[in-house]
């Protein structure tokens, strides 16, 4: 098993930017492809991005392509969420989640993830 653990939330004012973290802990990434999503109040999680184990491919909802990208460093068994030119919508909370995967796919379904970080909230103010 692994264990997501996110970091990096805050308050920030609209057109700013944030990195968010997702350690493994008591555990390693390897093997995963990893995604963010958000949970906004009253609202479905929903898909953010997601890259493989290998860092070959990522995909971006179009509702933060450009402004968000995912990263990951396989030896710190570390993800990242650089968000940038934040707007008001996207404050919630985000959550990192891992999936067993082939090198090749990219899942972008909540179902496809196993393993679930206990969010970290993200507030962009207007």
């Amino acid at each position: 098993q692994v264990h997501p653990v996110e970091s990096g939330g805050g308050l920030v004012q609209a057109g700013g930017s944030l990195r968010l973290s997702c350690a493994a802990s008591g555990g390693t990434f390897s093997g995963y492809s990893m995604g963010w999503f958000r949970q906004a109040p009253g609202k479905e999680r929903e898909f953010v991005v997601c890259i493989t184990w290998s860092s070959s491919s990522t995909r971006t909802a179009d509702s933060v392509k450009g402004r968000f990208t995912i990263s990951r460093d396989n030896t710190k068994n570390t993800v990242y969420l650089q968000m940038n030119s934040l707007k008001p919508e996207d404050t919630a909370v985000y959550y990192c989640a891992a999936a067993p995967a082939p090198s090749w796919y990219i899942p972008t379904t909540r179902d496809e993830y196993n393993y679930w970080g206990q969010g970290t909230q993200v507030t962009v103010s207007s």
